[in-house]
């Protein structure tokens, strides 16, 4: 997911894409684990989307905060 679709979205909603990441992560780990994951690379493509989302929601918390 790109920063700019993320920005568009308020925090509910990126805590609620983090969940969603974070869910994801956990099924692709689970298939790795069992020899079922096919594209490994996906891995590190959502463990950088859930970074990218936990770093645009912090930016949003700290704005809101002023």
């Amino acid at each position: 997911m790109k920063a700019s679709e993320l920005r568009a979205k308020d925090v509910a909603g990126l805590e609620k894409e983090i969940k969603d990441l974070l869910k994801a992560h956990f099924g692709l780990r689970m298939q790795k684990a069992t020899q079922q994951l096919a594209n490994t690379a996906s891995l590190g493509q959502t463990r950088r989307d859930i970074a990218r989302a936990k770093t645009i929601l912090a930016e949003k918390k700290k704005e809101a905060a002023k």
